[in-house]
C-alpha cells in the first residue's frame, strides 16, 4: 500500500482547535516534514491550496504558502518521493500551470504530478474580483473538463487548439514538456466529482471516516471503482485519514479529546457558513462533509487514533479494501508524527515490509554522503 503525507501548507495543519499545536507553515517546516518522509520511505507528498482562511481565534487556515512554489522549492532537496501540487484552476490558466507543471518536472527529474480542484470557497475568489458567479457552483466539473482538456493536449503534444465554452486556444505551445506521464489526481466526492476522475484521473482521494472506523469510506471507494468502470478506466482510490497515536489507546484518545475541548467555534462557524453557500450542488459533495458538525474539529476527516500497534493494524485493514491504493495521511503534529510513522508505526505494518527493507537499505548510503 502506498502512502503520502498531506503537508501543512496552511496553519495549525487540520485541527480547527485552540488546543491544538499552533504554528505558521514554512518552507523550513515542510522541507523538514518531506525530507523525514522520503527518509522513511513514503510514496509521496502532496499540498493544498488555500486562499482564504476561516478565522477565528486560531486565525485558522489565514497564513498559507502557495502550492507550485513550495513543490519547486521540495523538488531541489529531495531525490525520491513523488510531489503533487495543487492548482486552483480558476484563477491559473491551464496552458500556465502546464508550463510550471514542466518546469517542476525538469527541477524533480519526473517527480511530480498535478491535484486539481474547482474551487468551493467564494470568498477565496470574490476577494480578488475572479468569481464568476454563483452560478458556478454547477457547472464547476464542465469547466475542470475543458481545462484538463487544454492541459493534456499541451504536455501532450506541445500544442493545444481547442475550443469550448470557457477556453478557446489559438495555436498555443508548450516547450519543454513533461519527460514522464504526469500524474493527475483529483478529491472529488459527489458524483460529477467521481465521473470526472473516472475521465480523466489517475488517483481519486476520498475521505476516510468516523474515528477508528478505517473501512468506514468503502461506499466511496466503490462508487469511485464502479465510475471507473463505466468510463472504461482503471482508477484507484487513496483516503485520507489523520493519525494521533502514542504509547497507549489511552494516551493517544486523551490527546484526541483535549483538542475537541479546544474546538475553535468562530472558525467553525465560518467554515459551516461557506457550505451553505452553494446551493446548486447535490448534498454529496467534499464541503458537506468537511462542515458536518459531527467532528468538525478535525473536518470530519477519518481520524486513526490509538497505540502505535493499533493504528497499524487500523491502516493494513484498509490495505485489503478493493479499489484502493493507498492512504494519504496528516497529523497533529506533522514533525513527530512523521518520524513516529516512520519508526514506531509502519514498521507494524503488513503491507509497509517493502517499503521498511528500502528505506534501511538507503539509511547508510545517506548517512555516508553526511
Amino acid at each position: 500500500m502506498k502512502v503520502g503525507v498531506f503537508i501543512p501548507i496552511g496553519n495549525n495543519g487540520w485541527l480547527i482547535s485552540e488546543n491544538s499545536p499552533q504554528y505558521k507553515p514554512t518552507f523550513e517546516l515542510n522541507r523538514e516534514v518531506v525530507q523525514r518522509a522520503e527518509k522513511h520511505g513514503l510514496d509521496f507528498a502532496l499540498s493544498m491550496i488555500k486562499l482564504r482562511g476561516f478565522g477565528g481565534k486560531t486565525e485558522f487556515w489565514d497564513h498559507n504558502l502557495e502550492s507550485f512554489t513550495l513543490m519547486a522549492g521540495l523538488a531541489a532537496v529531495t531525490s525520491r518521493i513523488q510531489l503533487y501540487a495543487t492548482a486552483a484552476t480558476l484563477v491559473m490558466p491551464p496552458a500556465i500551470v502546464a508550463r510550471m507543471a514542466a518546469t517542476i518536472d525538469s527541477i524533480s527529474n519526473g517527480r511530480f504530478g498535478l491535484n486539481l480542484v474547482t474551487g468551493w470557497q467564494k470568498p477565496e475568489y470574490s476577494q480578488m474580483g475572479l468569481w464568476p458567479g454563483d452560478e458556478y457552483f454547477s457547472k464547476r466539473y464542465a469547466y475542470l473538463d475543458e481545462y484538463v482538456q487544454v492541459l493534456k493536449e499541451l504536455c501532450r503534444d506541445g500544442k493545444s487548439d481547442f475550443k469550448g465554452e470557457f477556453f478557446e486556444m489559438d495555436d498555443c505551445r508548450l516547450s519543454p514538456r513533461p519527460r514522464e506521464d504526469m500524474k493527475l489526481i483529483c478529491a472529488g466526492q459527489s458524483d460529477a466529482g467521481m465521473a470526472f476522475s473516472a475521465r480523466h484521473a489517475d488517483f481519486n482521494f476520498c475521505f476516510g471516516k468516523g474515528i477508528n472506523t478505517p473501512t468506514a469510506f468503502a461506499p466511496a471507494a466503490e462508487r469511485m471503482h464502479a465510475a471507473a468502470e463505466a468510463a472504461g478506466r482503471e482508477v484507484k482510490s487513496f483516503a485520507l485519514f489523520m493519525v494521533i497515536s502514542a504509547e497507549t489507546d489511552d494516551e493517544a484518545r486523551a490527546k484526541w479529546e483535549y483538542y475537541k475541548e479546544g474546538a475553535d467555534e468562530e472558525a467553525l462557524a465560518w467554515l459551516t457558513d461557506q457550505a451553505s453557500k452553494d446551493t446548486r450542488s447535490g448534498g454529496d459533495t467534499n464541503v458537506r462533509q468537511m462542515s458536518d458538525p459531527t467532528s468538525a474539529v478535525n473536518i470530519n476527516m477519518g481520524t486513526l487514533i490509538g497505540s502505535y500497534e493499533h493504528v497499524a493494524r487500523m491502516l493494513d485493514e484498509i490495505s485489503e479494501m478493493p479499489g484502493v491504493e493507498g492512504v494519504l495521511l496528516t497529523f497533529d503534529d506533522f514533525i513527530e508524527g512523521v518520524e513516529t510513522f516512520g519508526q514506531r508505526i509502519q514498521p507494524l505494518m503488513r503491507c509497509r515490509q517493502s517499503a521498511v527493507a528500502a528505506a534501511r537499505a538507503e539509511a547508510p548510503i545517506e548517512e555516508a554522503a553526511q
